[in-house]
């Protein structure tokens, strides 16, 4: 379907982000550009030691895909949905199933140091994407974007499948009266298209428009009869707070000069520690407060070179992956990767994708 792009300020971070929203909801992600090479993913048992952590090996220019399944393997309540699923009744062969296989191999590991190749999710990835089948800089944001839709139609399709099948049951059972039966199609089609999922739960919020009367100091849920003329103008704000906020920096602009992208190093400070204040009179959580658990980094000068890096944190350690290197870094080591005050198009390496994960 297509994405309509919404923009707002966050009052904390001071920076403009670019959010995916559908149907006035957050999508199920956010929006980013960029590219890189290569792919390995940490084992999560990082207690008291490196020595516990297993790298997945690299293998082609695949980083931007290393990189966003580093960040979502740290995000506790994505990882936990992923490894369940992996239990469940085995199913036929698609990218969540990949993915799945991918977590439990990670999460599983009993060699203190070692390495997993993802071959099997990066020939999943390149067969049912043709964007991502070569040998080219792709786009971590359009990648992640990707899966996480992928996975919630996958999702919503078993769902669909489950729920036709105990339709038949029900009816083979029942008394017969094929009456109803397009009228329940009809519903089907239109539940289908609003089933919630745990992709859904975990990074779909909710946006809204509020509209001011000057006059009347009425809001956008009211009509005016004499003051249309008279309105200021609508802001975006955020109604239902998601479990994991995952914000994009805008780092990328087309330059007509130019006739190309550059980078957009500027200096944009994100927080341990988020609480965002543009929140709608009637949000459902307004006061949810984020720590930031990943940070997808973008090095280099423009989206069509550089290289991507993943910083998490886990057990109150933060670390940097760059493929497989991995080290552990103090949480003031962070502003490095804030951008630059000064030259826009400079090399540098930038935060990129931000994950806040809710305390709640």
């Amino acid at each position: 379907p297509e994405t309509i792009f919404t923009v707002f300020k966050s009052l904390i971070i001071m920076n403009i982000f670019e959010i995916v929203n559908q149907d006035n909801h957050c999508g199920y992600m956010t929006h980013i550009i960029c590219a890189c090479m290569s792919s390995h993913i940490l084992h999560q048992s990082l207690i008291c030691s490196f020595s516990n952590y297993n790298l997945v090996a690299q293998f082609g220019n695949t980083c931007y895909c290393n990189s966003v399944l580093q960040a979502l393997y740290f995000c506790r309540p994505f990882r936990e949905k992923v490894l369940a699923y992996k239990i469940q009744p085995r199913r036929k062969e698609s990218l969540l199933t990949c993915l799945a296989d991918l977590f439990n191999s990670i999460a599983t590991q009993k060699k203190k140091v070692g390495v997993i190749p993802p071959k099997k999710f990066i020939s999943r990835l390149r067969k049912e994407n043709e964007l991502f089948d070569n040998y080219m800089q792709q786009d971590a944001h359009e990648f992640l974007n990707y899966l996480l839709n992928t996975i919630a139609d996958l999702l919503q399709e078993e769902k669909s499948q489950e729920r036709q099948q105990n339709g038949k049951v029900v009816q083979n059972g029942g008394s017969g009266g094929g009456g109803g039966s397009g009228s329940s199609t009809g519903e089907g089609e239109t539940e289908e298209k609003t089933q919630q999922t745990w992709v859904h739960e975990i990074f779909q919020g909710t946006l809204t428009n509020e509209t001011r009367c000057l006059n009347c100091e009425a809001v956008s849920q009211r009509r005016w009869s004499e003051c249309l003329s008279n309105v200021k103008p609508s802001k975006m704000r955020v109604k239902k707070l998601p479990m994991i906020l995952a914000l994009h920096l805008k780092r990328f602009k087309y330059m007509d000069q130019l006739h190309r992208y550059t980078k957009l190093s500027y200096r944009v400070v994100f927080p341990l520690e988020l609480r965002l204040f543009n929140t709608s009179g009637d949000a459902t959580n307004p006061d949810r407060l984020y720590d930031l658990v990943a940070v997808v980094v973008h090095c280099g000068s423009g989206p069509n070179r550089g290289h991507y890096i993943t910083i998490v944190k886990s057990h109150d350690f933060w670390l940097l992956f760059d493929d497989d290197i991995v080290e552990k870094i103090d949480a003031q080591a962070i502003e490095e990767f804030y951008g630059l005050t000064s030259d826009i198009s400079k090399n540098s390496e930038s935060g990129y994708i931000l994950f806040y994960q809710s305390r709640d």
